[in-house]
């Protein structure tokens, strides 16, 4: 039986935008660019700030550091920002990051397979990941906080059992794996760092640009109205999960060769760090509203405020605490922006 006369994929797409703009296409624009620029400035700020306080702060080495941090919390991030958008949150990312890794190693270390299998391997397990997390929301119909935060643990359970809850180390087996992070391709600049600038652009295509894109859009300014236009929204949910599982998958790639190994017990902390630099970016906590290039500088603002803690030789006590109110006041200004909407 079909389903009742809706309006046109092309017509919700429309009034998803619409909504997105807030009080009209120009004061929403503006309003947007406001949100990134207020962003852009404490950005400013927070470097001016430990470049003044944090001995060493403002040296190629240390920003070097930095970008090459952002790298992991970046890629989560961008990955994330597709399913905040559709009014969902990943709990997992963290934990699956650590899932990919060790899976990146078993591949490599353990099963002798070539380098390059290994890296798909480690992005594929990702993908799964997202796509269990999908099919669980959309098919069981349980909300993305329990639905991740089951799949988190899970994860973190399966990196410590596959591994042994040892370090794998790839030195031995691929002592090339750590160059895809710490290489210079472009000299001064870790690899890792243009990997985080290609995503970010693919990311940016693929929200703005794609059927994948717009129903990210779509879903989260109102999935009801989506569904009766005759759009399959589990499909473009359970997809826009996957998408976003890719992305934990290259992250933790990223994260071993970085470190030259798979380290079981990291990964508890990142999804907060990374859902923090997506809502300092702008993302709406709410759905319907967010851009990549506001999540790329809140990852940088993560980024910058963690390592400035650490060159101003604050306790980790204290940079957890720090960490914590940022993300507090940046719900709490998504907050009075929803309110100002309604």
């Amino acid at each position: 039986m079909s389903s009742p006369q809706g309006p046109s994929t092309t017509t919700v797409i429309q009034q998803a935008v619409e909504e997105d703009s807030s009080s009209g296409g120009i004061v929403g624009l503006l309003k947007r660019q406001l949100q990134q620029s207020l962003a852009f400035g404490t950005l400013i700020v927070l470097i001016v700030f430990f470049s003044i306080f944090g001995p060493n702060f403002f040296t190629w080495s240390n920003i070097s550091g930095i970008l090459l941090a952002t790298a992991v919390i970046g890629i989560l991030a961008l990955g994330t920002t597709f399913v905040i958008i559709t009014g969902g949150i990943d709990l997992s990312i963290g934990t699956g990051m650590t899932l990919c890794a060790v899976m990146t190693g078993v591949f490599i270390t353990k099963m002798g397979l070539p380098m390059w299998i290994g890296v798909i391997g480690g992005v594929l397990t990702g993908v799964v990941i997202g796509l269990i997390n999908g099919l669980n929301i959309t098919f069981l119909n349980l909300p993305p906080f329990i639905a991740t935060l089951a799949m988190m643990m899970i994860a973190q359970g399966l990196a410590l059992i596959i591994s042994g809850v040892a370090p794998i180390y790839f030195s031995g087996s691929a002592p090339d794996f750590k160059q895809i992070a710490l290489g210079t391709l472009i000299p001064g600049l870790p690899n890792a760092v243009l990997i985080t600038l290609a995503l970010a652009l693919v990311a940016f295509l693929v929200l703005n640009k794609t059927l994948l894109g717009r129903f990210t859009f779509a879903i989260g300014s109102n999935e009801e109205a989506t569904r009766l236009s005759g759009v399959n929204t589990r499909r473009w949910k359970i997809l826009i999960y996957m998408f976003a599982g890719a992305f934990t998958g290259i992250a933790g790639v990223v994260l071993a060769a970085r470190l030259d190994s798979a380290q079981p017990q990291l990964g508890l902390g990142y999804e907060l760090q990374a859902i923090a630099a997506v809502i300092i970016g702008g993302t709406s906590l709410l759905g319907g509203r967010g851009s990549i290039l506001g999540t790329v500088i809140g990852a940088l603002i993560m980024s910058v405020l963690i390592n400035g803690l650490r060159i101003m030789s604050i306790q980790t006590e204290w940079q957890n605490v720090v960490t914590g109110i940022v993300i507090l006041i940046a719900v709490f200004f998504d907050s009075l922006r929803n309110r100002s909407k309604t």
